[in-house]
């Protein structure tokens, strides 16, 4: 239910997937300025792992958050405010000095993002239905992944291209005039909407979230870097224990009539439990991914962060091209079968570039890993469609803006912690066998075992659905 029903044309959801495109680009933009940035601020290995480490600690800390206060308060309302925090912390990026106060700007950007996402999913689930609805979902997970794709490009042309002299700063500022032209269109093209019941913020549960994504993601982080000494594996073991205590929390909060801000009535939906596991082990894939071929690219082939950038056109342009037509196979074979289909496209590419990788390294140009990038767009395409379907399937719009965010914070999370993951099985692989081809294929082996573990979970949920209906 919302105070206000309205249908969102399609100028507001142009605004709409303009701001989504500001925080996604800055989770990869960063990739290929990392050199430049170190040389620049005296920055170390471990700062610079910060520097990515924050933005999502950030992020994924005060997305359910940020769903509960547009519910609260209006979600233009938060998307206007989260678009200004973003814009004032890439400011605050681009002008940094020390690696201290890029560390902190870019824990606030990561704030704004928090409070841009969770408005966008929970605009379009409450103000579209039908085939309009499913088209703006497939639109939403199509400007996702092409952002992070995006920003890996533009990265690379950014900084090779040292506009005005700015070097790497630039990768940040570009980021101003985009939220300029975003807080007027929002203003005049979004309408506003709002849950009919208002509720306090769930700040012990905000806390127990924030614990809990600390001690996930900051040993995953930063634990390789200092051999797993015992400090990194207990507060990685804390995990469970917080996670067990925020879910008791949230129990009790929910039978005292109380509105907590991971609702264990959603947690409980098979769709939503289907879509934390998806986005777990897909996302993670994904940014691993992208993080370890970029790196690869360009330490061990030597290739420029332009070219770099350059080596990933072909996948964002047939991922951002499956996405259009996702909503169109899903309404023809369903929305499981999509994600089935997606699979059955997206793990043979990745066979693909291994075989590239493997047999034509050192000689490895941007053309020969095409055919491997396509197959890996189209496939990534339909998945990322599939999981905002299923994921939110179940979900009432009274619960929108909660449904969305506990899909979010999972999504980014998994973005944190698949880049540190694959990465460091990259890492390890390089530090035994000095071999850059041998670290890049073995982390794409690792991608594809994690695929099959999304291909057994669909094969799970579906089961279940089926005895459901029985």
């Amino acid at each position: 239910m919302n105070k206000t029903t309205v249908s969102l044309s399609a100028a507001g959801l142009t605004m709409l997937m303009a701001g989504q495109l500001l925080p996604l680009i800055d989770f990869s933009i960063v990739n290929v300025a990392l050199g430049s940035i170190a040389e620049s601020l005296h920055a170390t290995h471990i700062e610079l792992e910060l520097m990515v480490a924050v933005y999502g600690v950030g992020f994924a800390i005060c997305l359910a958050m940020g769903g509960r206060l547009g519910d609260n308060y209006g979600r233009r309302r938060l998307f206007l405010v989260g678009v200004s925090v973003f814009g004032l912390a890439s400011l605050g990026c681009g002008l940094s000095m020390t690696i201290e106060s890029l560390l902190f700007a870019r824990a606030l950007q990561g704030i704004g993002a928090a409070l841009i996402v969770p408005q966008i999913l929970a605009t379009i689930h409450v103000s579209l239905s039908g085939a309009r609805h499913s088209f703006a979902i497939g639109f939403y997970g199509a400007i996702g992944g092409l952002a992070f794709v995006l920003g890996q490009v533009l990265g690379g042309w950014l900084v090779s291209a040292d506009v005005a002299g700015l070097g790497w700063r630039s990768v940040f500022l570009i980021n101003i005039p985009i939220c300029i032209g975003v807080l007027i269109g929002t203003h005049f093209c979004v309408p506003e909407t709002q849950s009919d019941y208002p509720v306090g913020v769930d700040w012990s549960g905000t806390f127990l979230l924030a614990l809990a994504l600390l001690c996930l993601l900051i040993p995953v982080a930063l634990g390789p870097e200092y051999s797993w000494s015992w400090p990194f594996i207990v507060t990685l073991l804390c995990v469970i224990p917080l996670l067990f205590l925020l879910w008791k929390v949230e129990q009790v909060k929910e039978r005292a009539g109380q509105a907590p801000l991971l609702p264990p009535h959603l947690l409980i939906l098979p769709s939503i439990q289907f879509g934390l596991i998806l986005a777990i082990l897909f996302f993670a894939c994904w940014s691993g991914f992208m993080f370890s071929v970029a790196l690869t690219l360009q330490a061990g082939l030597g290739l420029s962060p332009l070219a770099s950038g350059n080596a990933f056109i072909v996948l964002g342009m047939s991922y951002f091209f499956g996405s259009l037509n996702s909503a169109k196979v899903a309404g023809r074979i369903g929305n499981l079968n999509t994600l089935f289909l997606g699979c059955g496209i997206q793990m043979p590419g990745i066979l693909v570039l291994i075989w590239t990788f493997y047999h034509y390294w050192p000689d490895i140009s941007i053309l020969s890993l095409v055919p491997g990038t396509i197959l890996m767009g189209i496939g990534q395409s339909f998945i990322v469609g599939s999981f905002f379907r299923i994921g939110l399937s179940e979900v009432t719009t009274k619960d929108a803006g909660a449904g969305s965010a506990i899909l979010t914070t999972v999504q980014q999370a998994a973005f944190g912690l698949g880049s540190a993951l694959l990465g460091s099985i990259a890492y390890q692989v390089l530090s035994v066998t000095n071999s850059n081809r041998s670290a890049i294929v073995v982390a794409l082996c690792a991608e594809f075992l994690l695929m099959l573990l999304v291909v057994l979970s669909a094969l799970m949920f579906r089961s279940r659905l089926k005895r459901a209906s029985v």
